[in-house]
């Protein structure tokens, strides 16, 4: 699978051929891509932080009440949460799904002067990592562990991630281009 470094060497230069040939470096094509189209949009969400002030990343500049801190921090929970939770079947004591704690995706959004640029994707690229293991493991076909999803697979997961990412990253070239003009997979 392609590594954080490769994904960023090519990050802006990525094309369905070039995601195409790091899958044939593979003997599993499919997970490949899946795993490449994955790391493009989290690098591509990631990079929209670059060069901010912690701030300015915390700011909704937007009718909307979305930062692009506040994104990286929805996906970094969300990535644990569909990888790690529903997917793998592990529980984190506090978190979502223990009895009596809703999902908390309104409050996944929300920042205030406490969060940071640097604590956040520190905290993104390490469920990433996780999520990259759980790939590596398991058949695409495996089935989630979390009772509501469990006629859902991997290839199912890793699919709806590339699509959610994809989503907040749209929204994040909004923020950004709304705060400084900045445009493009970078910031």
């Amino acid at each position: 699978m392609p590594t954080a470094d490769r994904v960023g060497e090519t990050l802006g230069e990525m094309t369905d051929e070039t995601v195409g040939e790091m899958a044939g470096e593979t003997a599993d094509p499919e997970r490949a891509s899946l795993g490449a189209f994955l790391d493009l949009q989290r690098e591509g969400l990631i990079r929209k932080l670059e060069a901010l002030s912690d701030h300015d990343a915390r700011r909704a500049p937007t009718a909307s009440s979305l930062s692009l801190l506040g994104l990286v921090k929805h996906s970094a929970l969300w990535e644990r949460r569909w990888f790690q939770v529903i997917f793998a079947g592990r529980r984190f004591p506090g978190e979502w799904p223990e009895p009596g704690l809703p999902p908390t995706d309104v409050e996944d959004f929300r920042v205030d002067e406490r969060d940071a640029i640097q604590q956040w994707v520190a905290y993104y690229r390490e469920q990433i990592e996780a999520s990259r293991e759980i790939c590596a493991t398991f058949p695409l076909g495996q089935k989630c562990d979390h009772p509501e999803v469990a006629e859902r697979d991997l290839r199912y997961v890793m699919t709806h991630m590339i699509e959610e990412t994809a989503r907040h990253a749209g929204h994040a070239d909004i923020i950004r281009e709304t705060i400084d003009g900045a445009t493009g997979m970078g910031g």
